[in-house]
């Protein structure tokens, strides 16, 4: 009984870390108690804030296990030791935590919206997405951003009470509102003329990092990119200089993480710098100052900006058009639109609680072939490509 007693006056209860957000955050940073809650109402959790149970109703979602076998670049079977959307996505939210604690804005935000931010992705990467968006004109389109808000406010079934993780405003916010938000039509809900606030801003930021930094990492790796055609980019240049002139003997293995780990620290150093700056120089006081704002206020630097666009530029000629990754594109290409005339074809080839789902309520068949295609892994995808057309397979 003593011990128990003790143990309940150490531990921190939900409303003593709100009281240590308001003394510690930022004054434009989102605190917990601030959020505008849930569609359905739940009480409160005793010792988790409303963002860090988002955090973990993410981690726990099916969804998020998945990510371990879609491609990021290189298919899952190209090789153990290339980045996954997972992979990806924990590295993204590394980042964004660490972008947040620097500038005092809430980091299990920030970190929810970045494990969140990737859930809708298709098998193949930005090919698959492509090739769905394609296939899905007639219907409404497809938009990965959009099928992550979707995944999480319908696709998860976990609470007997409602669709959904039934996230928060904010979290579902920041997922929708990531990039190019305006146009999207799931972006109406949460009033398309604001800006998210700055957690979610700087997720976008992080997801570039992330994927540019562990992209050069992987290239060198597959030799699909050489030194020579990345010194193209000053990034690129500068972090080898450094790194070569702190370890001069080190082994290429070792040199290149060491690349890696400076284009990382120069672009969220950058990040933190600039925003620090915009902040200031527009007087940002507040969440709402941040949401009126009228532009997105997370950007790189006048002199990172420019190198981050160089990169990107090297990456897109010599890495994401190299023949092997065409060649996997065009082959998710034609794996994907064999999956989605087959299904429209013939739904009931699909199981048959897709089609429960559709008919319970009233969902066009089409969506639910989307639905169905994209929360597919890419081994997933291969296998079921091979039960409908390959004979000597088992359905």
């Amino acid at each position: 009984m003593v011990a128990s007693r003790l143990l309940n006056a150490m531990l921190r209860t939900r409303q003593e870390l709100e009281d240590i957000e308001a003394r510690t955050l930022a004054p434009y940073a989102m605190a917990s108690r601030a959020s505008r809650g849930r569609r359905f109402p739940e009480p409160e959790h005793p010792i988790r804030t409303v963002f860090a149970r988002d955090r973990d109703r993410v981690i726990h979602s099916a969804a998020f296990r998945r990510l371990e076998y879609k491609t990021q670049v290189f298919v899952n079977h190209e090789g153990d030791y290339y980045r996954t959307r997972l992979t990806h996505t924990l590295e993204a939210a590394q980042i964004a935590r660490t972008v947040a604690r620097a500038l005092g804005l809430n980091e299990e935000l920030a970190e929810a919206v970045a494990l969140a931010h990737d859930l809708g992705h298709t098998p193949f990467g930005h090919a698959g997405e492509k090739v769905l968006n394609e296939l899905m004109t007639p219907y409404g389109g497809f938009d990965h951003n959009a099928q992550s808000l979707r995944t999480v406010d319908w696709i998860e079934i976990r609470y007997p009470n409602f669709r959904g993780l039934n996230l928060s405003f904010e979290v579902r916010e920041g997922i929708v509102k990531h990039s190019h938000f305006q146009d999207r039509p799931a972006a109406q809900e949460f009033d398309a003329s604001t800006y998210p606030c700055l957690e979610a801003q700087i997720v976008d930021l992080a997801d570039e990092i992330a994927y540019l930094a562990h992209d050069v990492d992987d290239g060198l790796k597959a030799q699909m990119l050489s030194v020579e055609e990345l010194n193209a980019s000053a990034l690129f240049r500068e972090s080898a200089a450094a790194a070569r002139a702190a370890s001069p003997a080190a082994e290429m293995r070792v040199l290149r993480y060491q690349i890696v780990i400076r284009m990382i620290d120069a672009m969220s150093t950058d990040l933190m710098t600039n925003l620090a700056g915009e902040l200031e120089r527009s007087k940002i006081r507040s969440v709402e100052d941040v949401r009126k704002a009228e532009r997105v206020l997370a950007s790189f630097g006048s002199a990172m900006g420019p190198k981050v666009e160089e990169i990107k530029q090297v990456m897109r000629d010599r890495l994401y058009r190299h023949y092997r990754v065409s060649r996997m594109t065009e082959k998710a290409g034609r794996v994907l639109d064999a999956l989605f005339q087959t299904y429209m074809t013939e739904p009931r080839q699909m199981p048959e609680h897709v089609l429960a789902r559709a008919e319970r309520y009233g969902e066009p068949i089409s969506r639910a072939v989307a639905d169905y295609i994209a929360g597919m892994t890419d081994r997933f995808a291969l296998d079921e490509y091979r039960k409908l057309f390959d004979p000597n397979e088992r359905v």
